[in-house]
């Protein structure tokens, strides 16, 4: 059997700076290990805490939400209502429940989003200063997104081993 090659290893993507490089690799990654992971995980388990920690359906949402939320800071905008109702949204089902795909589909989306303003980022923006939040905590554009990469990729971590605990029962 021949193993995949990881999207860092297949080269450069088309139309992205090269300092921008690792951050769509690890983006894209994410999304195929999700992919994966979660083509058989049952809907119904979404929502079971093992341990009392992270749902899956938790870090499924916020991997969509802290991406959206980041690059929004990285093109130094504001959160708009409705990703603050996201964010209050996370961890908790919706009415009709979401299902494995619609919380996945929105993942992909969300990086398809992320990569095309990769795409539109330029080297001279790298190194300047965005405010995080409310509070304006300091970063820079190019720390912004290499924050949501290494976000992005542990929670893509969290979830794999959160559906493989909850698939075995063992909660």
């Amino acid at each position: 059997m021949t193993q995949k090659r990881e999207v860092w290893q297949r080269g450069p993507l088309p139309d992205i700076l090269p300092m921008l490089q690792p951050v769509a690799h690890a983006l894209l990654q994410a999304r195929e290990e999700i992919e994966e992971y979660m083509l058989d995980f049952p809907s119904g388990l979404l929502w079971v805490r093992p341990a009392g920690l992270a749902s899956a359906g938790f870090h499924l949402q916020h991997l969509s939400g802290v991406l959206d939320r980041v690059f929004t800071y990285a093109r130094a905008e504001g959160l708009s209502e409705f990703q603050f109702s996201q964010l209050e949204e996370e961890g908790k089902d919706a009415n009709p429940p979401y299902t494995v795909a619609d919380l996945t589909d929105r993942f992909s989306k969300q990086v398809d989003a992320a990569l095309l303003q990769l795409k539109n980022t330029e080297a001279v923006s790298l190194a300047e200063y965005r405010g995080i939040g409310r509070a304006g905590l300091p970063s820079t554009v190019i720390g912004l997104l290499v924050h949501a990469a290494e976000h992005t990729m542990r929670h893509t971590g969290q979830l794999l081993v959160t559906t493989a605990v909850v698939k075995k029962g063992g909660i």
